[in-house]
């Protein structure tokens, strides 16, 4: 159970359009949303910072929600993990690879360059954080700074979101609790489950 309780939508007419932009994109408004609605200002802003670092840059589209599924994992969040799986099938990455994600490593379904961004993203979200040069040069290898840039801004944002929805025990919704089941849950995710 929640720590607290979102708001519901309809008490927020004025937050509509914002609203709407995720059903637009993720097909369902986050109940993180709906906790933070409670400053509409702080949300306004999260809204435009996400829009930001997803609409932005060079980096693959499908490859920021796989970065945010590895982020979420070190940092133990398994309402974003599971959230991230729905934005990677809706950016149009398989689900086989999204299946893969615990093992990219070493799946055939990913390549050099984003296995230094997963790998980058998992240590940059520990604590204590485990960066170091060679995750530098690894990346270099692949990506621009202004990219190295953007994959940093995925595992950040998500440095937020990981102890938002962790410390207020954030109810996941249905589609993504379902879709995380049935892809990333093959390798022991269970659903509503917090640290």
């Amino acid at each position: 159970m929640a720590n607290m309780q979102p708001l519901r939508r309809q008490d927020h007419p004025e937050l509509e359009e914002l609203f709407q932009l995720y059903d637009d994109t993720m097909s369902f408004v986050p109940n993180s949303l709906f906790t933070m609605a409670r400053r509409p200002e702080i949300l306004r802003a999260f809204s435009e910072l996400i829009t930001q670092i997803w609409r932005t840059g060079t980096v693959p589209v499908g490859l920021k929600p796989l970065i945010a599924i590895v982020a979420s994992t070190a940092a133990g969040c398994r309402y974003c993990q599971a959230h991230e799986t729905v934005d990677a099938m809706m950016r149009g990455v398989d689900e086989s690879k999204i299946a893969a994600i615990w093992d990219f490593e070493r799946s055939p379904l990913y390549d050099e360059g984003e296995r230094a961004a997963l790998r980058f993203a998992r240590d940059a979200s520990v604590v204590p954080n485990a960066v170091t040069s060679q995750h530098f040069e690894d990346l270099r290898m692949h990506w621009d700074d202004g990219e190295i840039v953007e994959i940093l801004a995925v595992v950040g944002l998500f440095g937020f979101l990981n102890r938002w929805n962790d410390s207020m025990a954030t109810d996941l919704e249905d589609t993504p609790a379902a879709f995380a089941g049935r892809t990333i849950g093959r390798s022991g995710w269970e659903a509503g489950k917090h640290r």
